[in-house]
């Protein structure tokens, strides 16, 4: 028998639950119309009223829009999302597919075969793999193109659907071809699925006699803490002249593991972060264990792109005078989500409380009057932040993320670097390799690791500028040759022996790293007045009583 019964309408209503149980929360929480301090918490009838409104708006749309309208697009894409906007830039709604990714990045593992990829002319690439994955242990390279996956042709299908043919089952396995430049046939590659741990450390090394270097990327995984606590072992931590905590595009993540990591170096029972809200009483986190009397100069690396949990971190090492923050002033994003489940496999992270740093110090960066866009990308820092002080004294500003106490700007791109990184020449983060390199590569030469770029490689690449019509002299040959030799050092590294050697030759040329080494004395100098002020202040107080 014929089923008779629209589908669309289904998904319409289905949609328009959905919608209803947003508002509600949002309505529970604080007002349907933005973060306003007068307005009272909406009540059922205006959630009913709100809803009956948009019902009739779809209904119009649906019957009268020039094309036909998908339902649960307008709602899930359009509807929701912006009503979610006009609160503030991090609220936000997650559909299913949103959802189980938010899941999956907040356990920090999943089952597949681990490589980041990117889209590329109408095919996927390889970005780069990930350490010991299955992927870098088969031989997958950055910059390979994967064309098929048991069988299936991936030309067309987005990251996504690529990534959902790559996970599986623990054990299993998948055959993937790659096309790689310089390879005449399509090399297939058979690779074993396991678990892939994504961990919030991704490299740690000693860059100088005595100084340490831990370059924590992410706090979504649940070991962040205890991977930084490994990788404190390893360069036996407790025997260090120094250690610097690389935070650098660091986006944040779990609150837990903030206060995890800020607890190895704090005093026991000092505050590492509070947070409050209009309708969530305060809450207060500390240090439960403390350094255990390891008080090793610290430097915290920052930059624009440091945020949220990350600065929980900066701000808490900051206000306790336990080591200097050295960089960018952060990001400034201290608004507190909380998960809600709904319906359909679908949650809403809302905003209910902002952090604020143990002297008081609000993390989160005003966006009352900005548009997203300008948010992201045209940051304005307060005109008059407020100002706070550290247990020694010094001012520290609030209303616009971590201001560091030693500037260090990243170094800015010359013309022609910015032209190179634009063409795709070269690419501008460590994980990843520009087309020079592959085409590079592709003409096999004989390269070990102790690799280093010579002059016929630097020709080779003016040939490849030639043949891919990239404008040029000699003179920006010459004046960019150091620049050009690390760079191609550091993707070659990356490409033939993973990501940890590209991480290595990053290094080598990081003038903020080297201004974090600068001030590890500095460091050293001010956590030691740091306590002196605070056992002064507690004899004084203990006369007095």
């Amino acid at each position: 028998m014929q089923n008779s019964s629209n589908p669309q309408s289904k998904d319409s209503k289905r949609g328009i639950v959905l919608l209803c149980s947003v508002l509600g929360v949002s309505a529970l929480l604080g007002g349907l119309l933005g973060p306003s301090r007068t307005t009272s918490a909406a009540t059922a009838d205006d959630v009913q009223g709100s809803a009956k409104s948009f019902t009739s708006v779809l209904a119009t749309v649906e019957a009268n829009y020039a094309d036909p309208v998908d339902a649960d697009k307008a709602i899930y894409d359009g509807a929701i999302p912006g009503m979610l906007h006009s609160l503030d830039p991090h609220s936000n709604f997650l559909d299913p597919q949103a959802y189980a990714q938010f899941r999956e990045n907040q356990e920090g593992r999943y089952y597949g075969v681990g490589m980041i990829i990117t889209p590329r002319d109408n095919q996927t690439m390889v970005q780069a793999p990930f350490e010991g994955s299955p992927a870098a242990k088969g031989g997958i390279r950055p910059g390979d193109i994967i064309l098929s996956i048991d069988g299936k042709d991936c030309a067309g299908l987005n990251t996504t659907q690529v990534a959902d043919l790559l996970k599986g089952a623990k054990g299993t396995q998948v055959k993937i071809m790659i096309e790689r430049e310089g390879w005449e046939e399509p090399i297939p590659v058979t690779l074993t699925r396991d678990e892939i741990p994504r961990p919030g450390v991704e490299f740690s090394e000693l860059v100088r006699p005595g100084v340490g270097y831990v370059h924590v990327s992410t706090f979504n995984d649940q070991t962040t803490d205890s991977d930084l606590a490994a990788a404190m072992k390893n360069l036996q931590y407790g025997k260090l002249d120094g250690l610097v905590i690389d935070l650098r595009e660091n986006g944040g993540g779990l609150l837990n593991q903030a206060v995890g990591m800020a607890d190895m170096f704090l005093e026991k029972n000092e505050l590492v972060v509070s947070d409050r809200g209009r309708n969530s009483p305060e809450e207060r986190f500390y240090a439960l264990k403390g350094n255990q009397g390891l008080d090793i100069p610290l430097v915290v690396l920052v930059n624009r792109d440091t945020a949220s949990a990350s600065e929980i971190v900066s701000g808490a090492i900051q206000d306790h005078d336990r080591g200097l923050i050295v960089g960018e002033t952060t990001f400034g994003k201290g608004l507190v989500q909380k998960e809600f489940e709904l319906s359909e496999d679908t949650a809403l992270l809302l905003t209910t409380a902002r952090y604020y740093t143990p002297s008081g110090r609000l993390i989160q960066r005003d966006y009352s009057n900005a548009t997203l866009f300008d948010y992201l990308y045209n940051r304005q820092q307060p005109k008059s932040p407020e100002v706070k002080h550290t247990d020694s004294g010094r001012p520290v500003y609030g209303g616009g993320g971590i201001t560091p106490d030693v500037n260090a700007d990243a170094p800015k791109p010359t013309d022609f670097q910015t032209l190179l990184y634009a063409r795709g020449i070269f690419y501008p983060v460590p994980q990843g390799v520009g087309d020079f390199v592959r085409s590079y590569l592709g003409s096999k030469p004989q390269i070990n690791r102790d690799y280093a770029p010579d002059d016929a490689a630097v020709a080779q690449l003016q040939k490849f500028l030639d043949q891919q019509r990239v404008a040029y002299t000699p003179a920006e040959i010459q004046q960019n040759l150091s620049w050009i030799k690390w760079q191609i050092k550091r993707e070659v590294n990356t490409t033939l022996f993973g990501l940890s050697a590209g991480y290595k030759v990053q290094l080598e040329n990081d003038p903020q790293l080297d201004k974090a080494i600068e001030a590890l004395p500095q460091a050293k100098a001010l956590y030691a007045t740091a306590r002196k002020v605070l056992a002064d202040n507690q004899a004084a107080g203990a006369k007095q009583q």
